[in-house]
C-alpha cells in the first residue's frame, strides 16, 4: 500500500493585508504556483485572504518547508524592490536579551 503525503504551508503577514491590494495578491498566488511547476510538485488547492496564502502540497514537511521558504524569499524580495517596503510578510521581533539567540549576533 502506497501513501501520498501532502502538506500545508501557511504565510501569514505580521502587519496588516497586504494581499488586499488585487496584484499584491494575484503576484503571491502565481509565485507559488511558478515555484510548484518549476520543482515538479502538485498543488492541490491554494486559499488566501487578504493576509495569509495557504497552499495544499503533495510533498512531505521538509520539501514544504522549503516550498514556504522560497515563496517567502521571493515575494519579499519582488515587494521591496516594487514598493520600497522591506517585508511584505513582517519579520518576528527578536529577543536580543535572549541567551539562545546569541548565535544569530555571532
Amino acid at each position: 500500500m502506497t501513501t501520498t503525503m501532502s502538506t500545508r504551508i501557511t504565510l501569514r503577514a505580521l502587519d496588516g493585508d497586504p494581499l488586499e491590494v488585487e496584484h499584491v495578491h494575484d503576484m503571491v498566488v502565481a509565485t507559488a504556483k511558478a515555484i510548484a511547476e518549476r520543482h515538479g510538485i502538485d498543488v492541490l488547492s491554494v486559499n488566501s485572504s487578504t493576509n495569509h496564502i495557504t497552499v495544499h502540497l503533495r510533498t512531505g514537511r521538509i520539501e514544504s518547508l522549503g516550498f514556504a521558504a522560497e515563496l517567502r524569499r521571493l515575494t519579499n524580495s519582488w515587494y521591496e524592490e516594487k514598493y520600497g517596503i522591506e517585508s511584505l510578510w513582517g519579520d518576528a521581533p527578536q529577543d536580543d536579551d535572549d541567551p539562545a539567540e546569541a548565535w544569530k549576533r555571532a
